[in-house]
């Protein structure tokens, strides 16, 4: 990437940092896509495993439950045991976990593998960010560094999709979990001598009653959405993992206010910037997940796409959140945060609210793709905004675990949104195929299926729009990007 002299020059500036963000992109890229990647090649593993109907859902929920359960512990085990050093273990390790994952034979391994993919995931997330955080110490740097972040997040699960196609399709669905191995073991090698090693300065002292409380009701919360989009709102399991989430989470705030060395630092969360943006992640995850599950669902099962077809229809999306995080980078040190989240979750709801035009054949050119432009374009210069907020001034030992923070806002709320908003579609589509008279043909069967979906659409509107109120509302007025690392960086 071109810089300017004078930039490059700056005395203090990382002389390395544009190939240490290559290397973090990557690592970036694959932990996000490995959500998604699996969606396409869960028939084929499904047949040739002999796994059930009721537990194949397993394959995916076993990889968010373990990642979206311990990113916390993983941002603090980051601050204190060195950003690097771990980056490089959530490397190996999520290399080995691909392994086990790809010559599974039964489904139970499968599912152990794809749950060490998430633990490991859960120290690369928050290691990744905290690395980009403190490498890139100029404000107008920084935010061209979040700009790729940005566009890997938010188009990690569309190009997982294209990939699990591509892979599925051409040789078979166990290259879903291998191609993660030599592209892991590749991004450890080159990190090696392009990465400087840091960590937070203090005593490493760790939470272990808080990161057990959290981590069980994360993991409680999880599970009990992923239950009942499964089972129903009338499962007591459903409820009583609900319950038991709630109850956990708030013992563990109660432990934060009193330890000496908490996990969460409620600071952390209790700034109204950062608060504004987690829930942002929150309620963008939400939505957006649950849009790419019924687009999947609506583009294979109503007008036939093939799987590496359905996976390339969500190309526009990918490269419309790549063009407007790669553009809006270069806005937030001009305009400020807000006005970048404001204006981009704005477009993104104009295109959620464009999906229920939806017919039951033909509406990919006329609905699908430009709802998909104007979402990928909204929540791209969203994305890049985000952690500028999210990490701007923040002290040097909190990096780590705001860091985590964002990736488990949005992998709780991916979580969530797709459990809640399957409910309404069930709910939907049940209402309508009673309300009809006389045989239920293939013909109206397609559009109950249409039904629903529009359904969900609206309450994924309904995401963007409280992440709209949260950056409006909550976010304080434009500012330009600022360092969230002021203090020494140890290099290792």
């Amino acid at each position: 990437m071109p810089l300017s002299s004078s930039t490059e020059d700056r005395p203090g500036l990382d002389p390395q940092r544009w190939l240490a963000l290559t290397v973090i992109s990557v690592a970036t890229l694959m932990v996000v896509l490995d959500a998604s990647i699996i969606n396409i090649a869960l028939p084929q593993a499904q047949s040739d495993l002999g796994i059930s109907d009721a537990n194949r859902q397993w394959a995916v929920t076993a990889y968010s439950l373990a990642f979206g359960g311990l990113l916390l512990l993983g941002g603090r085990i980051v601050d204190f045991v060195g950003r690097k050093r771990v980056f490089l273990i959530g490397l190996v390790g999520f290399a080995a976990a691909s392994m086990i994952s790809g010559i599974a034979t039964t489904g139970a391994v499968l599912f152990a593998g794809r749950a060490l993919q998430g633990v490991f995931a859960a120290l690369l997330a928050p290691a990744a960010l905290s690395l980009i955080a403190v490498t890139f110490t100029d404000a107008r740097e920084r935010a061209k560094a979040f700009g790729v972040y940005g566009a890997l997040q938010g188009a990690g699960g569309a190009v997982g999709l294209i990939i699990g196609g591509v892979l599925t399709e051409y040789t078979t669905w166990r290259w879903c979990m291998f191609v993660n191995t030599p592209i892991a073991l590749a991004a450890a090698l080159a990190a090696l001598p392009t990465v400087r090693e840091s960590r937070a300065e203090g005593r490493r002292r760790y939470d272990i009653p808080g990161a057990l409380l959290v981590t069980t009701g994360l993991v409680a919360l999880v599970w009990g959405f992923t239950h009942a989009a499964e089972k129903g709102w009338s499962s007591a399991l459903s409820w009583a993992l609900l319950i038991a989430g709630v109850l956990l989470i708030a013992a563990f705030i109660a432990v934060e206010r009193r330890t000496a060395h908490p996990l969460l630092p409620l600071r952390v969360v209790l700034n109204r910037d950062r608060g504004g943006a987690f829930l942002i992640s929150l309620f963008t995850g939400a939505g957006l997940f649950a849009l790419m599950l019924f687009l999947t669902y609506y583009l294979q099962v109503n007008l036939g796409y093939q799987p590496l077809h359905a996976g390339l229809a969500f190309l526009p999306f990918s490269c419309s959140l790549i063009a407007a995080a790669t553009l809006g980078a270069a806005l937030v040190p001009k305009v400020g945060p807000k006005q970048l989240m404001v204006s981009g979750i704005a477009v993104a709801l104009i295109g959620a609210l464009w999906l229920p035009q939806i017919e039951h054949t033909g509406g990919y050119l006329l609905v699908v793709l430009p709802a998909m432009i104007l979402i990928g374009l909204g929540l791209g210069a969203a994305f890049v905004a985000l952690p500028n907020t999210a990490l701007a001034g923040i002290d040097p030992s909190d990096t780590g675990v705001a860091s985590a923070m964002i990736s488990t806002t949005q992998q709780i709320g991916g979580a969530m949104g797709p459990a809640l908003l399957n409910t309404l579609y069930v709910s939907a589509l049940t209402g309508f195929l009673a309300a009809q008279d006389g045989t239920i043909t293939k013909a109206v069967r397609l559009d109950g299926y249409v039904h629903g979906y529009r359904v969900a659409f609206i309450a994924s509107a309904v995401a963007f729009t409280l992440a709209l109120a949260a950056a409006a509302l909550l976010i304080k007025k434009p500012m330009r990007a600022d360092t969230p690392a002021e203090a020494p960086v140890h290099v290792g």
